[in-house]
């Protein structure tokens, strides 16, 4: 099923399903008012919401309209929890190798995490008002999964059979605060901004052999400024989601509706490109010996969009946004 939520006078925007080809949408009010409470219900609400999305795709139903990204928020406009990783560990790797910094022990073996702001996510057009150039603004393209209940302490196979939907996200980050708050011991707040999304969140079966051993097998393609940036592979991920929702899920249980992202896609290959700046940059300072590129300026765009291999467009739809000055 592919799932997006339009927005309206509601924080949780208005529940649609999208049919296959992302051309047509359909509410389900009877079914369920939002993304948030159908997660909620999941058991209960999922046999119709299935029913309806194959009528859908059918062409049963007469109560349908042209679906429109413009319109829609993010998938989920809030969660209970957002929770983001670094599972591609070559990021990691470079950052250590650009900065000469000591490696954080058991990096291989245990996944890193931070707990991100889940009260104000970005939808996929949205402009990005950020309050200072020289705070570093930049983008990280991810992906991500919504889980059910998940128990404390559940194991990777059983975190992974509580993903419900896979999303494409875009987790801005203000680069010049981090290192401060990372010195700190308590981690990320003024540096990570709203998380940006794209409009339409799938369930894994929509993905069909792009979904394998927990992972998203396809390219994210990131454009900014309309210049090419990368297309590094989801598949390169060293933690799959189900590990990732595990550790998450290791002392704490985990409610239905909570996101647990990758963290920045990134591949050891550098003819994939990067699907952050920060990775860019310290490329050239390994390969260069000095970065070139800065970061975002009022008015930069970025876009990015997962492909399958063979190049046919991913069901997420696009994420496309301008950072602007604040009001």
């Amino acid at each position: 099923m592919k799932f997006a939520s339009l927005k309206n006078e509601t924080p949780d925007g208005q529940l649609v399903l999208v049919s296959r080809d992302g051309k047509f949408a359909v509410v389900v009010p009877e079914l369920a008012s939002s993304l948030l409470d159908a997660m909620q219900r999941w058991d209960v609400v999922a046999p119709g919401l299935q029913q309806r999305y194959e009528a859908l795709n059918a062409g049963e139903l007469s109560d349908t309209f042209a679906f429109q990204p413009t319109a829609c928020g993010a998938p989920l406009p809030r969660c209970p929890q957002w929770l983001d990783a670094s599972a591609f560990l070559n990021h990691g790797r470079l950052m250590e190798q650009a900065f000469n910094t000591p490696p954080i022990p058991d990096f291989d073996t245990i996944p890193v995490m931070y707990q991100g702001a889940s009260d104000d996510f970005l939808g996929p057009t949205q402009d990005v008002p950020l309050p200072s150039e020289q705070d570093g603004i930049d983008f990280e393209g991810e992906f991500g999964v919504v889980v059910g209940a998940v128990p404390m302490a559940a194991t990777p196979e059983q975190a992974l059979a509580c993903v419900r939907l896979v999303v494409q996200i875009n987790d801005w980050s203000l680069r010049a605060l981090g290192p401060r708050e990372m010195k700190s011991g308590f981690g990320f707040l003024q540096a990570k901004p709203s998380t940006s999304f794209a409009p339409i969140a799938v369930t894994p079966d929509e993905l069909g052999a792009a979904w394998r051993d927990g992972r998203v097998q396809m390219p994210l393609h990131v454009l900014w400024n309309g210049e090419r940036f990368g297309e590094p592979h989801g598949g390169e991920m060293n933690f799959s989601f189900g590990e990732l929702v595990a550790h998450a899920a290791r002392s704490r249980k985990l409610t239905p509706g909570s996101i647990v992202g990758s963290g920045t896609v990134s591949n050891s290959a550098r003819s994939a490109g990067s699907a952050c700046i920060s990775e860019r940059r310290v490329i050239e300072k390994i390969d260069l010996g000095d970065i070139k590129t800065g970061f975002m300026k009022f008015g930069d765009r970025v876009r990015m969009q997962a492909k399958y291999d063979d190049g046919r467009e991913g069901p997420f739809g696009v994420i496309d946004q301008r950072v602007v000055a604040p009001n």
